[in-house]
């Protein structure tokens, strides 16, 4: 319904759109708009997320909204404990229409579905016009993701990308790729060597906003799982592109080859940890593409490093949100597999003798971060191989981590992960015996557990599991070609081989104690 009136724009801005160059404010004037930003119970709560996840992004959001006033924007802040009653996003854009009365509203659209749901509910809620603008901060549109998706048996990302890297022109020689191939993933698999150490990431001592932040979380939401000791996020742009120069200084060069790497204690080694940063929007992920570009044709990167790093920007980032818009709502309750298990408590208290888990668990605790491959080859292999109810991992997984949101949390634990899409997303199900873990990390090293033995008392728990996983999804899984050739291993052991892997299986898993539900999202 349109209002007539003569009051400004209203412009409010979500938590994970702390950009400049916003379309929402691209083109306005500062004298004509009011930029609404909310600190919102509801998107605090409705998972239990990491407490330092919960401090990041209302600092963040702080922080920038300081930076658009001195910009001379008039900003609309509502911290939590200033508002009415700190419910929704739409009540609080409702009393902010009551307090500006605007002619319209103009609003990027949400990142997440559930919030998207509520966005376009505003035409028919307020006496308003209601302007929902597509996010440009993405290479790819989701209208353009659906075009290329359509007509399409497989959606592969590693297509997808080759599209973008045509569309941006990175790492580009006229029509073909830079060396000749699209995709270095090979090159990017070194186990770590001993002695190996990467410098250290830069960490920002809190200022004061930072610090009312921290306890606000300390006091609102002190049962929310993590620990606030660590916080050394970059808040600001400025820090976020300090901690882009760091990366690209000191780490981008092994980036590639120890991606895949895992030690022990050392939490971050190589990964440039940015995800934060440019998930809220404080850095541009073309941009960052672009420098990552520059340092290879300067001699600063080698070309795997570098198309590792564009990959995982514009192909997977990209690939993901389509596929997330594309497949919502029915995503976040496909269970193909028919898993069941409830989560294990040792996944919020780190109290296992699996040294892996452990290490994973402890670094998402202090630090509401671990990287790429701990993410899906321990922690998400885990709960892949035990059967843990996909729902369950979900949550989890957006609980956990700083850089989760639910866009890019989703397709990555439901499909990528748990395989939980019967194979829309992934080629194959990423399951993996103790020998990977042992391959890539030096985790099994030191573990209570035997990598080296699988069946009985001490054997490593992902050998009689990896094993029990194939075999009650073999109707399922031996006609996938990348997959189906393993049975003929399994067929060759004898049954009473593959009576000890599935027994030693049933009595770990018989041994597992099952989380509270209390963190769980309400369904």
């Amino acid at each position: 319904m349109a209002n007539c009136n003569d009051g400004p724009v209203l412009v409010p801005i979500l938590g994970d759109q702390l950009t400049r160059t916003l379309a929402s404010l691209s083109g306005r004037t500062k004298d004509d708009t009011v930029v609404l930003m909310t600190e919102v119970w509801d998107e605090a709560t409705y998972v239990k997320h990491h407490k330092q996840k919960i401090a990041l992004i209302f600092s963040a959001m702080r922080h920038f909204a300081a930076e658009l006033r001195d910009a001379g924007w008039s900003v609309d802040y509502v911290a939590l404990d200033d508002s009415e009653n700190a419910g929704s996003f739409t009540g609080e854009v409702a009393r902010a229409i009551e307090r500006h009365d605007p002619r319209a509203i103009h609003i990027v659209e949400a990142g997440e579905w559930r919030v998207q749901q509520a966005i376009e509910e505003w035409p028919d809620k307020f006496d308003c016009e209601v302007e929902i603008l597509s996010d440009d901060r993405f290479v790819c549109s989701i209208a353009e993701f659906r075009d290329w998706a359509e007509d399409r048996d497989t959606l592969r990302m590693e297509f997808f990308y080759r599209e973008m890297r045509r569309k941006t022109g990175l790492l580009m020689d006229g029509d073909k790729p830079e060396g000749g191939e699209w995709n270095y993933d090979s090159e990017n698999r070194k186990p770590p060597k001993e002695g190996l150490e990467a410098p250290l990431r830069p960490i920002f001592e809190p200022d004061d906003i930072t610090r009312d932040c921290i306890d606000l979380v300390e006091e609102r939401f002190g049962d929310h799982f993590g620990s606030l000791e660590n916080f050394g996020w970059p808040v600001t742009r400025d820090q976020a592109e300090e901690a882009a120069d760091a990366f690209f200084a000191e780490r981008i060069k092994c980036f590639g080859p120890y991606q895949d790497a895992m030690i022990h204690g050392q939490d971050d080694l190589f990964h440039s940890m940015l995800s934060t940063s440019i998930n809220l929007g404080l850095l541009d992920p073309l941009e960052l593409c672009q420098r990552a570009e520059k340092a290879y044709k300067e001699d600063n990167a080698p070309l795997n490093s570098v198309e590792g790093f564009i990959r995982q920007l514009i192909g997977w980032r990209e690939y993901v949100r389509g596929f997330y818009w594309l497949h919502m709502p029915h995503l976040q309750r496909a269970n193909a597999l028919n898993a069941q298990r409830s989560l294990p408590e040792f996944f919020w208290t780190g109290e296992t003798d699996m040294r892996c888990l452990a290490d994973c668990i402890r670094s998402t605790r202090a630090n509401a971060h671990a990287h790429h491959i701990q993410r899906l080859m321990v922690l998400g292999n885990f709960c892949l191989i035990a059967g843990i109810s996909p729902r369950e991992v979900q949550d989890w997984y957006l609980v956990i981590y700083a850089d989760a949101y639910e866009w890019v949390e989703l397709p990555n634990v439901a499909a990528m992960i748990l395989y939980a899409d019967g194979g829309k997303l992934a080629s194959k199900p990423y399951a993996a015996s103790g020998n990977y873990i042992n391959k890539m990390s030096n985790y099994c090293s030191d573990c209570a557990y035997s990598v080296s033995k699988k069946t009985g008392e001490g054997a490593c728990p992902f050998n009689s599991l990896y094993w029990h996983f194939m075999e009650r999804h073999r109707d399922r899984l031996e006609s996938n070609h990348r997959v189906g050739r393993i049975y003929s291993n399994w067929d060759r052991m004898g049954e009473d081989k593959q009576k000890a892997y599935l027994g030693t299986a049933e009595d770990f898993l018989g041994s597992l104690e099952p989380a509270d539900k209390g963190w769980a999202r309400a369904d």
